[in-house]
């Protein structure tokens, strides 16, 4: 009997916040031995787990997968979190695509800005990128396709990616998603989905831009 999934990455969201939604979203249970210190990442390395010398690294199935969208794109297949057919699954790629560029900006911010004042600033910059870009074009894909989900008729990557960022925003702006009743909607239903997952107290964290501060005084002496 295979073991129980390992995700090595620090104390902190970051790239590996995504993989770990989806695992809970998929009730699998999961290990995560923390990246506490240089020491143990240069161990990892050293050790030879790392293909490219940087985490996230996920040991699966036998495997040690690195790389953030190919760790993503087999628990998706693995767990039927990846549509149906190659039509479906280039438009879960195509939306998990436009939220990843949005959580990424969302995840450098701490790091671009350590002055809390710049930070705010930036962030008040990045909530307009995110109500003019990115979720009106979210909110298109929910009215035009007319389903509960962004693909098909069933949960996906996709959707899991897109709330996340939607949650992460909020923590910026709360009312981020007034405009955007389709979306709030949205995030009703996933929150409902997501209620008996596995280990969720990492999805409820709602601290606000202060999580930023804490983003970079926890992991500053291990990056």
């Amino acid at each position: 009997m295979a073991g129980k999934p390992k995700l090595h990455y620090m104390n902190t969201r970051g790239r590996m916040e995504t993989i770990r939604w989806l695992l809970a979203t998929a009730g699998v249970e999961f290990e995560e031995p923390m990246i506490k210190s240089k020491a143990d990442l240069e161990k990892l390395r050293k050790d030879g787990v790392l293909l490219f010398q940087q985490v996230p690294m996920v040991e699966i199935d036998g495997m040690k997968l690195v790389q953030t969208r190919a760790i993503l794109n087999y628990i998706a297949e693995k767990y039927n979190l990846y549509g149906k057919d190659i039509k479906q699954k280039a438009l879960i790629d195509m939306y998990g695509e436009g939220a990843y560029d949005l959580g990424e900006m969302i995840m450098m911010l701490p790091w671009k800005c350590t002055d809390p004042k710049e930070r705010e600033k930036e962030a008040t910059a990045l909530i307009e990128k995110a109500t003019d870009r990115y979720f009106p074009a979210f909110e298109k894909v929910l009215k035009d396709h007319g389903q509960d989900f962004l693909v098909g008729n069933q949960l996906s990557r996709a959707d899991i990616q897109v709330l996340e960022v939607i949650l992460a925003t909020e923590e910026m702006k709360a009312d981020v998603l007034s405009k955007f009743p389709l979306l709030q909607a949205f995030k009703q239903r996933l929150d409902g989905h997501l209620s008996g997952c596995y280990e969720c107290d990492f999805l409820l964290i709602g601290r606000g831009l202060d999580w930023m501060a804490h983003e970079v005084s926890s992991n500053s002496t291990i990056l």
